[in-house]
């Protein structure tokens, strides 16, 4: 078993620190995958080693205190623990959005709901629950699926319809509450991704104050390229990324042990695999980089063309889609020992299998993105930063 070094109490500073304990903590997390599969979440330990990375801490602004990563820098981060392991990376994805929900809080409010800057929240952003405005706030109840992370959470946000004196208002609201007020379900039994731990969770008549409320059409502590709409969503092809690279080392590891250096089949299946890894990977940091350079120059994402808003979600849809086809060639390639479940290339398949069937991977995106680039009407408007929270 791979023994990583204690990380130092310090907590890192800079991207290339925590790029560099993530990577660090790659090959424990591969050492352990299995481990993790079969909980169907992190155990704690594992939630600790992710803490120290930074990972958790890395959206927070200066203004926060924190290392204000750039969404290419976030992403290179996801992409090195998730080559370790998909559920780990998927965990860190969505944990890693607390120091962005920050900006969309009062800065004193956020503040002070996160004391550390290595907290993790959780939860559904789509509102599957009934907010009821009362005096100072609301109360929340309902039951979301999909909240990655929420065994280990310290917060949990969830999205939820408003109500008034019992009459819908056609408007809905994301409320932040403590992961005890929340009660987990052991729902999780799935294809793949089983360690990210996505339980279904409920919510019962809890009091959310107003100021631990948000939407993404205010930011209300923040500024620049991280204090945006879409942010949230901008560093998930990094799982999906640092997946098929570790198929594609593995395959490519796993031709040389078998002596098929000079193999054609071998050769032409990892050489076509490596072209699809390395267009789907600049596909995403591409309409990162130049969405980075309008944001950090003062602009808007409407500074955008239509064509550079599309590539956002495009790329996005792309690298999932890449990534199963890519994992699903090399377990061909590697033929019968890939069945077993000791191989790491059946959990991937499985992984990328399930990944895939995020919103964020699903067809509906091509018609949001094609809808923008011919000025129709989006039908997710959400995957383009379109922040209206009328439904």
């Amino acid at each position: 078993m791979t023994v990583v070094e204690p990380l130092s109490v310090r907590p890192p500073e800079t991207a290339a620190e925590i790029l560099g304990r993530a990577q660090a903590l790659a090959p424990v997390l591969r050492d352990r995958a299995e481990e993790i599969e079969r909980a169907r979440r992190l155990p704690a330990d594992v939630v600790d080693l992710l803490r120290g990375t930074g990972v958790f801490r890395m959206g927070f602004s200066h203004a926060h205190g924190g290392p204000e990563l750039t969404s290419i820098e976030q992403t290179e981060v996801i992409e090195a623990l998730a080559y370790g392991d998909a559920g780990a990376g998927w965990c860190a994805m969505i944990g890693s959005d607390t120091g962005l929900y920050a900006s969309f809080l009062d800065h004193a409010v956020a503040a002070k709901m996160f004391p550390s800057l290595d907290m993790a929240t959780a939860g559904l952003l789509f509102p599957n629950g009934r907010a009821e405005i009362v005096p100072g706030g609301y109360r929340l109840t309902g039951r979301w699926q999909f909240g990655s992370g929420v065994t280990h959470a310290d917060w949990v946000v969830s999205g939820a319809f408003l109500y008034r004196d019992g009459e819908p208002e056609h408007d809905s609201i994301l409320l932040m509450v403590p992961k005890a007020d929340v009660e987990v379900l052991d729902t999780w039994h799935t294809t793949g991704l089983a360690g990210s731990g996505s339980c279904d969770y409920t919510i019962t008549d809890v009091f959310v104050p107003a100021e631990h409320t948000l939407t993404f059409a205010d930011v209300r502590g923040g500024s620049g390229p991280l204090a945006q709409p879409e942010v949230h969503m901008r560093n998930m092809p990094g799982v999906a990324l640092g997946v098929a690279r570790a198929a594609l080392d593995f395959a490519t590891d796993a031709g040389v042990s078998a002596g098929r250096e000079d193999d054609y089949r071998t050769q032409t299946t990892l050489a076509d695999c490596e072209g699809d890894f390395a267009a789907a990977r600049e596909g995403v940091y591409g309409a990162l980089r130049r969405q980075h350079e309008v944001l950090s120059a003062g602009g808007s994402l409407d500074d955008l063309t239509p064509r550079e808003r599309a590539a956002l979600p495009l790329s996005r849809r792309h690298a999932f889609r890449t990534a199963r086809a890519i994992v699903t060639r090399l377990y061909d390639l590697v033929q019968t020992t890939a069945i077993y479940r000791p191989s790491p290339l059946d959990r991937w398949l499985r992984d990328t299998s399930t990944m895939c069937q995020h919103i964020v991977a699903q067809d509906r995106i091509l018609q949001t993105a094609g809808a923008h680039l011919l000025g129709g009407r989006p039908a997710f408007p959400l995957a383009l930063g379109i922040t209206s929270s009328r439904r």
